[in-house]
Order: C-alpha cells, then sequence, then structure tokens
C-alpha cells in the first residue's frame, strides 16, 4: 500500500511537471493592471488560464493569492483546463481597507495521475487594487466638468456684502460705487441715485485633524477604528467641498503623516482622499512591524518567482544588492510611484517595493500614544496660528477621561471663540473587536462595555470645559456633517 501511494505521488508529480514545462499560464485580461476603488466595493475581473499541453488539466481548488485586506470570490472553483485550450476564471474583489493592495497570482490545485493527490500550481502575475475611502465611490460616478461645475459653490454660510446675484437692499449711491450697480428705474422714483447692494455667501475654511495613532488600527481589516476614522473624515471633507468651503488636512502618527493646506476643487479633493488612503500605510518605517532586514527578506522572497535570473544568487543578508534588484523591478510594479517612509536610502527603496507591490506588513505594537498626543497638542497651536485660521477644525481622536491627556485637552478648550471653532469627534475605539468564539465574543463585549463607560465620562467632562462634541458615521457625515450638525 505504502508503495503504491507512493507511485501515485510520483505519478501526479510527473504528469503536473509536463503540464508546468509543457506552458501553463495566467493571464489577466484587458490591459490594465492597476485599479482604483472605494473601501467596500467590489471589482469584477476577469483571468485567463492557458494549457499548451496535449493533455487536459483537472483542478480541484482556485485561490487567489491576495493581500488580507481583499475579500476575493473565485469561479468556478473546480473544473477541468481542457487540452491548448483556455479556461476563464472571474475574480470578485472587495476592498476592506484603503491603501495599496494587490492580487499576486492564482494557485490552482492540480489533480494528476490516478487522482489521489493534488498538486499547488502557482502563478505570479502581480494585479494592483487601490483601496480609497468610502465616499470615493460617489465622486467617482459623478460629473467632472462643464455644467456640472455651475452650482459646486452653493450651499448654507453667512451672507455679507459683495458680488452676487442675491439683493441685499437700495442704498444711495456713493463716491466710488460702480454705475453698473446704479438702480435707475428706482432713482427715477426717488429723484436721488440708488444703488443695488447685493449680498454674497461667506465659506468656511476647514481643516481636518486626524489621530492616526498605531492603536487606532487594530483589528479585523474594515472593522478597525481608523478604517471608521477616515470614511468619516473623507465624508466630511467631501460634504463641506461640495458646499464651496475650503478644507485642509493633517494625519498625525508618530510624525506628521501628511499635512495639507485648506483649498478648493476636484484636483485638492483627489489629494485629500489619497492622503488619508496612503499616508497611514504599515508599511513606512515607523509604522512597520519589520525591521530592515525582515523587510529585505520578505522583498528577495517575492522577487524570486517574478524574475528568477535577476534574483539569482542574492543572499538574504545582502541588503544592498537585494536593494539594488528591488529598484530595477519595482519598474514593473503595479504601482510604480508608490513611496514609503525609512530613515535610509536603502531602508526607504525595500519599503517602496512593498508598497509598489502592495505587499504591506504587519503594524508596529508598541504604543505611540504619547508622541501622537504631542504632536496634536502641537498641531492645534500651528492652526491657531495659520493665515488663514481655520473657522472650523474637526479634531477625530478618542474621547479623554478626567485626568487624562491633559495637554490635548486644554489645548482643545482654548477653541471657543467666534473667529475659530473646534468639534471634537468621537472615535468608535473599539470597533475591530470581534470574537471568533465564545470566550473571545466575551472578552471583545466586555472591552466594548468598558470603552462606552469611558466615553460616557469623558463626554461629561469635555462638555463641562466647553468643548463641542459629536459622533459621526459614515452615513450621517456626509448630510450633517459642519455647523448645522450641532
Amino acid at each position: 500500500m505504502l508503495l503504491a501511494l507512493g507511485i501515485a505521488r510520483a505519478v501526479t508529480e510527473v504528469s503536473v511537471a509536463q503540464v508546468r514545462s509543457a506552458g501553463f499560464e495566467m493571464l489577466w485580461r484587458g490591459s490594465t493592471r492597476a485599479f482604483r476603488i472605494a473601501r467596500g466595493e467590489t471589482l469584477e475581473l476577469e483571468a485567463e488560464v492557458r494549457n499548451r499541453d496535449v493533455r487536459a488539466a483537472r483542478y480541484v481548488g482556485l485561490r487567489a493569492v491576495a493581500a488580507p485586506a481583499l475579500d476575493i470570490e473565485l469561479y468556478p472553483d473546480r473544473g477541468e483546463v481542457p487540452a491548448g485550450g483556455r479556461l476563464r476564471v472571474t475574480l470578485c474583489i472587495t476592498g476592506r481597507r484603503v491603501g495599496h493592495h494587490a492580487v499576486h497570482g492564482l494557485s490552482l490545485e492540480v489533480q494528476g495521475g490516478p487522482g489521489l493527490f493534488e498538486v499547488p500550481l502557482t502563478f505570479a502575475n502581480p494585479c494592483g487594487i487601490e483601496v480609497m475611502p468610502q465616499p470615493y465611490a460617489r465622486l467617482s460616478r459623478s460629473a467632472r466638468g462643464g455644467r456640472s461645475r455651475r452650482d459646486a459653490d452653493q450651499g448654507r454660510a453667512s451672507p455679507f456684502a459683495g458680488e452676487s446675484g442675491d439683493i441685499r437692499e437700495l442704498r444711495q449711491h456713493q463716491p466710488g460705487d460702480p454705475f453698473r450697480r446704479i438702480a435707475w428705474k428706482a432713482s427715477a422714483r426717488r429723484g436721488e441715485l440708488l444703488v443695488r447692494e447685493y449680498e454674497r455667501e461667506e465659506r468656511d475654511i476647514v481643516f481636518l485633524l486626524l489621530d492616526a495613532s498605531s492603536e487606532l488600527a487594530a483589528g479585523r481589516p474594515g472593522e478597525a477604528a481608523l478604517d471608521k476614522v477616515i470614511d468619516q473624515a473623507a465624508a466630511v471633507a467631501t460634504r463641506h467641498l461640495g458646499r464651496g468651503d475650503r478644507v485642509g488636512l493633517g494625519m498625525i502618527g508618530r510624525r506628521v503623516l501628511a499635512w495639507i493646506d485648506p483649498a478648493r476643487g476636484a484636483a485638492h479633493t483627489g489629494r485629500l482622499l489619497e492622503a488619508m488612503a496612503h499616508a497611514a500605510s504599515p508599511v513606512h518605517a515607523d509604522r512597520s512591524g519589520l525591521d530592515e532586514a525582515d523587510v529585505a527578506l520578505r522583498v528577495l522572497e517575492h522577487m524570486r518567482p517574478l524574475d528568477p535570473e535577476l534574483s539569482a544568487h542574492v543572499g538574504a543578508h545582502e541588503l544592498e544588492r537585494i536593494a539594488e534588484r528591488a529598484e530595477i523591478l519595482q519598474k514593473r510594479a503595479p504601482f510604480a510611484d508608490a513611496d514609503a517612509f525609512a530613515t535610509s536610502q536603502r531602508e526607504r527603496m525595500l519599503r517602496r517595493y512593498l508598497e509598489a507591490f502592495g505587499l504591506g506588513s504587519p503594524r508596529r505594537l508598541a504604543s505611540d500614544r504619547a508622541e501622537v498626543d504631542e504632536l496634536l497638542v502641537q498641531s492645534l497651536a500651528r492652526l491657531r496660528g495659520a493665515r488663514p485660521r481655520p473657522s472650523l477644525i474637526y479634531l477625530f481622536t478618542p474621547w479623554a477621561e478626567p485626568g487624562a491627556r491633559t495637554r490635548l485637552v486644554e489645548a482643545a478648550a482654548r477653541y471657543r471663540s467666534r473667529r475659530s471653532e473646534l468639534l471634537w469627534v468621537r472615535v468608535p475605539v473599539t470597533s475591530g473587536l470581534v470574537g471568533r468564539d465564545p470566550y473571545s465574543g466575551l472578552v471583545a463585549r466586555t472591552l466594548s462595555r468598558r470603552a462606552e463607560l469611558s466615553a460616557a465620562r469623558a463626554e461629561r467632562a469635555l462638555l463641562r470645559l466647553g468643548i463641542q462634541l459629536e459622533r459621526l458615521t459614515v452615513s450621517d457625515a456626509a448630510p450633517h456633517a459642519g455647523r448645522e450638525a450641532r
């Protein structure tokens, strides 16, 4: 029996090797190798498996080798690739977390010989999936020019004197008033020159300040607090931009991850959404759980099936040679222009490779709460001295309990003037806790209950200090964002 099993396994391996050597390959249909979708949106792609052998190849399992932030369904998941023929495979891809991700290829469990064994046959052919915040789905389907821009600046705002189409009053003519504003008929009736005084709308200057600490990224992709915060902030930004307000962005981690001055327009909207999608990537050196040697090893393992000749005779300890070859191979990546933060040029090149191919990285587990809070305080001080000063600031960070995060609470309490207003938005810190079994579920519910009690105490304390608070979700951020939400 053992001999028969050994013979069957050998026959299976030989038959699969013959299929591979005859020319068994996987190709993506279409010319595009990088796609952009909104978080939660589903993209349908087609791949083609070609069998150049004279024998059919039967497979009993098909799966996608992809980033964990992507949910993928494939069909047909079992079948046969005919001899000299092609098999069309459909992939339904759903993005769960913003950033650069990739479907690295397909893996077939090919059955050969007497059918007792299956041998995995993997194809390395990366296809990039760039996942953007949820509001991008609506923006990508809207018109971008012409008549669609005619009413782009319409919305609620404070009126004051200026050029517009709405008459505010008729008043006596004064030196310097343009003649085109003279109301001739009313002047004839009154016997004196009268001019039309119009009113125009005053727009807000809005700034979104996001806490992107590592602890907020904990949890399942798409369910973590940082995932929710990014979608909330994107909804608030698109709402204000649609009203004609100028919107800026600051994302704070161990360093200032992104800082974009307030502006308006379609191009500026794209810059804001791209910053929210990529600034807090776990590939950056100050957010990654991998050191330089770990990154180099991951890069080398990824390079070998893509280009065996380029990665041949390169050891895992030869970081300089790996970085040089990674720079060459990155030109073939789905996101060839991707960048990453690191303190040295060599490490930056290695991390850029991970970002360009959507390989990702585990996040750093060490807490950075103290550094983030200090930078948030400095950012609020920076906004107080900005010109022009923001009229409305959204602070996306967990509410602080009495006695905790004292400096940040004091900095937020200073924004109680009419010129500049601060709105502290609650962050759902336990949204990513999900129990997979009764015990972990009990722990998740306990922690969630504890977080709710902590938030209630924090809410009472912050309200006593006169700080304006808000609870936002992605669904209600868009219609209610701004001063009318309070």
